[in-house]
């Protein structure tokens, strides 16, 4: 995923450029089976480095890419201008998470069941995910346990996730990618995001969240949690949001000019706050 719906005008407005990152494995980059979560920031500062990006850059985290992000604040906050993490999911590992909060959510089990597997038993994932009787991955993205109304009219317009197609599933390099970063993303860090540091003290303005309240993936009560032990970080809640508010044209704007211009968008204020922790 990407900021994909801004629109040239604002790019002109904001006088800025995009690059996107491949993580080890994806592109044209190449795989790197032992990589590791601080070696993503890492890979962030080198390449910045050898672009002559300057001192400073902002980062932008969608989804489950956003530990790259988590990494960079942990390893290389005085390179970031600004974060925006955006729909990012959350480690059911991370020992600041209460168990009150995470014990009946479905997502850890169905988490710790694919992580074991994907470490234990990669052939037989490989296997089940190759095999011609399962349903298409078009299933999987018309999917309302997955994604809200808004979320399905987007998958209409789009390309949907090339890399999960069956053929490209066939291809056990492409497997085997997602499957190391899938046991990255979900696995032990050496490090919890709750215990950070402000890397702005001077300006609290520089480091957002942004969830759907409607999101089926990553549920905004984790989100609220988060930003509720870090409150240095700028919260942001889409009321008819789903997972793929990358895709959403306002919301993507709004990300944008909250990031780069220290705006206040409004509309995107949680509903309500009593059920922060």
């Amino acid at each position: 995923m990407r900021i994909s719906r801004v629109s040239q005008e604002l790019i002109d407005e904001l006088g800025i450029y995009f690059l996107l990152f491949d993580r080890a494995g994806y592109g044209e980059s190449d795989p790197d089976p032992k990589r590791t979560v601080k070696g993503e920031a890492l890979d962030i500062q080198e390449l910045a480095d050898q672009l002559q990006l300057g001192s400073q850059f902002y980062v932008i985290g969608v989804s489950m890419g956003s530990y790259s992000t988590w990494s960079c604040l942990k390893y290389i906050p005085d390179r970031l201008a600004g974060v925006a993490f955006v729909v990012p999911t959350v480690n059911y590992w991370w020992p600041s998470l209460p168990d009150s909060l995470i014990r009946e959510d479905y997502r850890r089990k169905l988490l710790q069941w694919s992580i074991w597997f994907a470490n234990y038993a990669p052939g037989l994932v490989y296997w089940w995910a190759t095999q011609k009787w399962l349903p298409s991955t078009s299933g999987l993205e018309r999917n309302p346990l997955f994604f809200n109304d808004r979320d399905i009219d987007i998958l209409k317009t789009i390309s949907g996730f090339p890399m999960l197609t069956k053929d490209k599933l066939r291809e056990r390099g492409v497997f085997d990618t997602l499957r190391r970063d899938f046991m990255l993303a979900f696995g032990k860090w050496g490090f919890d995001p709750m215990d950070l540091s402000n890397p702005y003290p001077q300006n609290e303005s520089s480091v957002h969240i942004w969830q759907g309240y409607e999101d089926k993936v990553v549920p905004f009560e984790l989100q609220r949690f988060v930003s509720g032990k870090l409150p240095w970080i700028r919260y942001h809640e889409v009321p008819d949001g789903g997972h793929l508010l990358v895709y959403y044209s306002s919301v993507c704007e709004a990300i944008l000019r909250a990031l780069l211009l220290r705006e206040e968008p409004v509309s995107y204020r949680p509903r309500t706050a009593r059920d922060w922790y």
